[in-house]
């Protein structure tokens, strides 16, 4: 990537005053959300469930869209101004279906948090022969996003954050391959490249969207403590990376050094509305401030989850944005004018 393009220019920390240890209610402190209406999307479960539980405590209406009602109704029980609809972002006809209802409320769409997202899984397709970490991961938000473009326009002001993930270092985008017809199946590799097209997402919906008043940001939650991230993740892929015993127990020093759910959550609830980032966007955040350029000065070691940190610049390059850009659209069959 062009070390003097925007995003290079950008993606340094702006010095916000929080960190790791900085919750999702620490960082909304004194924001004010009445009026506004958030989509997030796995906003019953995990630091999906943090980010729904922070925003509608500060006044937010906040539309959580989920494949099992039933758990997100038990999950969501008691948290005032939440409201539930059907969602399976494995589903284009589904996607189709919940946005339809959104556009057809006239409401407009302050926040988009693209919060969904599958680690660790087997290889599966969905029904366009689209391996299913890009499916859910990454196209789920293009696709959601270029649906609800009139009610984010409508907003006058709106955030897409699309909760990326250090993973992005695993893989660049593969636009040779990228469904895994013709090369072996790794598991992290089709989770490392979905979070890459995240961020490379992001880079060119915020270049779009400005005109419209609409920002994005990808960002790294942190590695963090009782999610259901890794649910299909076999043991052993732990005990190699050192984070677990022979029982499949989080090793005690590993688990001391990870996040809490409302840790985890922080980035995103940052992102969505932080005064710092009103003129900024097109950049990837961790650790509640934006995020240091990776060009080889960061050591990482699987054992200390504060070193994932920074970004790959490959995943912030403008010319594999637009790239990526016209790959989904061939992809999903959707035509994204951002106009």
């Amino acid at each position: 990537m062009r070390q003097n393009s925007i995003h290079a220019i950008l993606q340094q920390p702006l010095g916000s005053g929080f960190n790791a240890s900085s919750t999702a209610s620490d960082v909304i402190n004194g924001i004010d959300l009445s009026g506004k209406i958030a989509i997030v999307t796995g906003g019953n479960t995990g630091i999906g469930l943090e980010t729904t539980k922070v925003l509608a405590a500060a006044g937010a209406t906040v539309i959580v869209p989920a494949r099992d009602i039933e758990k997100a109704k038990k999950n969501l029980q008691g948290i005032a101004k939440v409201e539930i609809e059907s969602l399976d972002l494995f589903n284009p006809a589904s996607i189709d279906d919940f946005t339809e209802k959104f556009l057809e409320s006239g409401r407009a769409l302050h926040l988009l948090i693209n919060n969904a997202g599958i680690m660790w899984v087997p290889l599966r397709r969905d029904g366009r022969g689209i391996e299913s970490q890009l499916a859910i991961n990454y196209l789920g938000q293009f696709h959601l996003a270029a649906r609800l473009w009139p009610a984010l326009k409508k907003a006058n002001g709106a955030r897409v954050v699309n909760v990326s993930s250090f993973g992005h270092q695993m893989a660049p985008f593969d636009f040779e391959d990228p469904n895994f017809e013709h090369r072996e199946y790794e598991t992290l590799q089709g989770y490392g490249q979905s979070k890459t097209a995240c961020n490379l997402f992001t880079v060119e919906l915020d270049n779009l969207g400005k005109l419209f008043g609409i920002r994005a940001y990808s960002l790294h939650p942190g590695s963090i403590n009782g999610t259901e991230l890794g649910r299909e993740a076999p043991i052993e892929l732990f005990q190699q990376m050192g984070l677990c015993d022979t029982q499949g127990n989080i090793l005690p020093e590993v688990a001391a050094k990870l996040k809490t759910i409302s840790q985890g959550a922080a980035t995103t609830v940052w992102c969505a509305t932080s005064p710092l980032l009103n003129n900024i966007g097109g950049v990837y955040c961790e650790d509640s401030d934006v995020a240091e350029l990776d060009l080889g000065n960061i050591v990482h070691s699987y054992d200390d989850p504060s070193s994932s940190r920074g970004v790959q610049p490959y995943s912030l390059d403008e010319n594999l944005a637009k790239q990526l850009w016209n790959l989904s659209e061939e992809m999903t069959g959707i035509k994204f004018k951002a106009d």
